[in-house]
């Protein structure tokens, strides 16, 4: 059989730098197993199948791998696959839903001065939630640094997220958060898969943005240049812990693997009082081509 695929890379205005995704489309007949197989190969941080929708309203159906494992939502799947999409099938409005495991992704689409879709805004699709405290200790020996470099104030460590379960933890300065260094045999027994995708770290930066970093190696994501779906939640637990309505925060990541991505989250209290979360960025166009399976 053979697919056509094209890259992208999201969270960035520049091409090499961002997350990169792969997109593969016309895998309809592909089981579970063959579409793991394929993320694999691509080896990425996440490779998206575009399939046909199968409720009214969606432009698509997606199912999202990382290499080791299917996940039900991804933030940076869904803007690149939004814009990517839109492209593709020449949308002229400013709306694309993207349906997954998860549930109904929303994307709101952004164009350059020619009309050209160049990046999207997507909400996650389940409120902000925790499901797990964590030991700073754990956290620590997870990461190889010094229990005193978890920070507590602002938040404990927690497990959760808006769709995808994450760990989350601050470290005291840029210094911790560079020499961050993933044990895997720490993760299988303090953040098992079944617990959390990975964990994602953040410093306050100076003028107010946060500097992140995320490790997901029991999936197979040693680390992931720009993670939506973290950042989401991200957003949503430091509206938790701070209170008010609402949060607007710019935040980095990739730096220290030399994929800079920007990504800009907010978060919002609704009419029922549960968080929601939002993020957003740019997608630039790598690559198209052919595979066969």
């Amino acid at each position: 059989m053979r697919l056509e695929f094209e890259t992208c890379d999201v969270f960035t205005d520049t091409r090499f730098g961002g997350n990169p995704l792969a997109i593969v489309h016309g895998g309809s007949a592909l089981d579970g197993a063959a579409m793991q197989r394929v993320a694999r190969e691509f080896n990425l941080s996440e490779t998206v199948f575009v399939l046909p929708p199968d409720a009214e309203g969606a432009a698509a159906r997606i199912r999202i791998f990382v290499p080791g494992a299917e996940i039900p939502f991804a933030g940076h799947p869904n803007v690149g696959t939004a814009v990517m999409l839109a492209r593709r099938l020449l949308v002229t409005g400013d709306r694309l839903a993207l349906d997954q495991k998860a549930g109904r992704v929303e994307a709101r689409l952004s164009r350059d001065a020619a009309g050209l879709v160049v990046g999207a805004e997507i909400t996650a699709p389940l409120p902000f939630a925790t499901t797990a405290d964590l030991a700073p200790a754990a956290v620590a020996a997870c990461l190889g640094l010094p229990e005193a470099a978890v920070l507590t104030a602002t938040h404990p460590p927690v497990v959760g997220g808006c769709g995808n379960s994450m760990a989350f933890a601050e470290l005291a300065d840029l210094a911790a958060l560079a020499a961050a260094t993933p044990d895997t045999a720490a993760f299988r027994r303090h953040l098992p898969e079944s617990l959390c995708v990975g964990i994602h770290l953040h410093v306050a930066l100076p003028d107010g943005r946060r500097r992140a970093r995320m490790f997901g190696p029991l999936v197979g994501v040693p680390e992931d240049p720009a993670t939506g779906s973290a950042n989401v939640g991200l957003a949503g637990l430091l509206l938790q812990a701070g209170g008010g309505d609402r949060l607007a925060l710019e935040v980095e990541q990739g730096i220290e693997m030399g994929r800079p991505s920007g990504l800009a989250v907010r978060a919002w209290r609704d009419d029922a009082g549960a968080i929601r979360a939002a993020v957003g960025g740019g997608v630039v166009a790598v690559s198209t081509g052919w595979m066969e399976v």
